[in-house]
């Protein structure tokens, strides 16, 4: 199975941006664990803090399966939700931290409702659980 990871804006500062939040791994170095754990599969990784360049990467189509951080995106960007409607392939929603513990304005997904799931609060280990879940 072809499984595409995709992680919005500031994401590329894994592992140094709020490190009490989003621990110290950066993503690259998780990656790397995770196509080690999940050689089976081919995992690709993108990260974009430009909202039109992950829509683009999304209308690729060359994945089988989508795990996807938006971000602060999830928050505003319906341009995301609209282009993850349209995807008729399993997806799941990951989020680092919980957002239903942290600022009223991060409460609130507006592409969740285009995902079949929602791992919120995991650490980094959502996009795990989120790959485990693709049968």
């Amino acid at each position: 199975m072809k499984i595409l990871i995709l992680n919005g804006p500031n994401l590329n500062l894994l592992g140094t941006r709020e490190p009490e939040i989003y621990g110290t791994l950066s993503m690259e170095e998780y990656f790397e664990k995770l196509k080690s754990e999940f050689s089976s599969h081919e995992l690709k990784y993108y990260q974009s803090n430009i909202e039109g360049e992950m829509i683009n990467r999304l209308q690729e189509d060359d994945f089988d399966a989508l795990v996807i951080n938006p971000g602060a995106y999830t928050h505003y960007s319906y341009a995301i939700s609209d282009c993850l409607k349209n995807i008729r392939k399993p997806k799941i929603e990951v989020h680092i931290s919980n957002i239903y513990k942290r600022e009223e304005f991060r409460q609130k997904s507006v592409t969740a409702a285009n995902t079949d799931a929602v791992l919120s609060g995991f650490g980094m280990d959502g996009y795990r659980l989120a790959i485990l879940s693709f049968k």
